[in-house]
């Protein structure tokens, strides 16, 4: 089993930090690994009652691309996973929501990255006022859920965090609308 001996701050970001990781390896030999500590995240699937989803649009410098993706963001020092997802739901898509779910959690990139994302469906939206950050541009658009999981399956979404988002949620969206009495309109 490897064990960490001891951790050497490189660099400190707005987010997140790079560490150095002086580790002993089962074989005795000592190794350096690079590690990212990030705060963690919550994602959000908002679901409206018609089962749309909202995904924001948005461009990311990493990739040098603009992706859809699920409205995410950081946790703030001491914020709870739940606040998090309430908060990012409303600055990115101009949304509020009554019903949360935790139906996940998520270890991004556990090979060099400690970040945990939370992932939550929110149903019962209503809008509000979008309040983005003073360094985001991005703009939510709303799909059904069978368009928005052909974009997966076409490669037009590629971050992962939103590809298992939506799949999770999917099944789990799916089970409760076959729950749901349907109106009987007159016999058959």
């Amino acid at each position: 089993m490897m064990k960490r001996v001891d951790k050497e701050l490189i660099w400190c970001g707005k987010v997140y930090d790079f560490n150095s990781h002086h580790v002993l390896l089962p074989n005795g030999k000592k190794t350096e690994i690079g590690v990212i500590h990030h705060p963690g995240s919550s994602a959000i699937i908002p679901v409206f009652e018609d089962g749309a989803v909202t995904l924001v649009y948005q461009h990311r410098t990493a990739v040098d691309k603009d992706i859809y993706e699920l409205p995410s963001g950081s946790l703030l020092p001491g914020e709870d996973p739940l606040a998090c997802a309430k908060r990012e739901l409303q600055e990115e898509c101009g949304l509020v929501g009554s019903q949360f779910e935790k139906i996940g959690e998520l270890l991004i990139a556990p090979w060099y990255s400690d970040e945990r994302i939370y992932l939550f469906i929110a149903t019962g939206l209503v809008p509000c006022e979008q309040h983005l950050d003073e360094d985001e541009f991005l703009t939510p658009h709303r799909f059904t859920f069978d368009h928005a999981l052909s974009m997966v399956e076409k490669g037009e979404i590629q971050d992962a965090t939103t590809i298992i988002g939506l799949k999770m949620a999917y099944s789990i969206w799916k089970k409760k609308v076959s729950k749901t009495p349907q109106p009987n309109h007159g016999s058959p």
